[in-house]
């Protein structure tokens, strides 16, 4: 199996897709998503850490590569028994932190041919090195001539929220991370810091705790905690990024109400 995630949009997934299908017609395709917010390193890196967890082992193209045409280097990161081909940003560390569980994250270089284009990387540069790493297996990475242990490589760490003090007087110190489609803000802060709440403050503002969006009315606000575990700023029914007047990167401060 292989997975396809990038911010290209439309058409260009189909040329990558079309490249993969070449190496082997009967390989499994699986688009995970391609309007992944445009040369956003940080919330590609977010969501895939969330999704691709959810496979079983596979190999995953993950292109958001604001570097495109530079000297950046080609990564293919062995992730238990998973492996990511992605550009060298720091896009493919979260996920493969997440996919390699217990087991360690292991880091190759990949020697690519000049390509054909300096703007169209995803399909001239990993797309073949997906194709390479599926054909030799994931086990077998180290075996390709095109592959080397990389000595250095960027890393990317999502941020973390600080958690001050205990019980009625805990503040927790986070920042958005990324505003979903629905205008979900998710925070950095962890969701047990919210458990068994009823309110907390949202940079001062007092704020209804829900187990969902059905806990409050239609319109009004609340905080919960979403899928990926995280505290979300949220509306029902509504946008929780225009009501809270959040974005991505903007500083969050909660504080339990009791």
């Amino acid at each position: 199996m292989i997975t396809l995630s990038s911010d290209f949009g439309s058409p260009y997934p189909a040329a990558m897709r079309g490249v993969l299908l070449s190496a082997d017609p009967q390989v499994r395709l699986v688009d995970v998503a391609h309007d992944l917010p445009r040369q956003d390193v940080r919330a590609a890196a977010f969501w895939t850490r969330f999704v691709l967890p959810e496979f079983p082992p596979a190999v995953h193209l993950l292109v958001v590569d604001p570097g495109v045409g530079t000297d950046r280097a080609a990564l293919v990161v062995r992730a238990g028994d998973h492996a990511l081909v992605a550009p060298d940003n720091g896009v493919a560390l979260p996920a493969a932190q997440a996919l390699a569980g217990d087991s360690s994250v292991e880091v190759f270089a990949y020697a690519h041919d000049d390509p054909a284009s300096n703007t169209f990387h995803g399909r001239d540069v990993f797309a073949p090195a997906v194709a390479a790493v599926h054909e030799a297996g994931v086990a077998n990475v180290e075996d390709l001539d095109a592959v080397s242990p990389a000595d250095e490589y960027v890393d990317l760490t999502l941020p973390e929220a600080t958690v001050e003090g205990a019980g009625e007087e805990a503040v927790a110190y986070g920042e958005v991370l990324v505003v979903d489609d629905f205008g979900n803000a998710i925070t950095s802060v962890p969701g047990p810091f919210i458990d068994g709440a009823a309110r907390v403050r949202v940079n001062g503002e007092r704020v209804p705790v829900g187990d969902s969006f059905a806990a409050v009315a239609e319109g009004e606000r609340l905080v919960t905690v979403g899928s990926h575990g995280n505290v979300e700023c949220d509306v029902n029914r509504g946008r929780g990024d225009e009501a809270f007047g959040l974005s991505m990167g903007d500083s969050v401060r909660l504080e339990r109400v009791e």
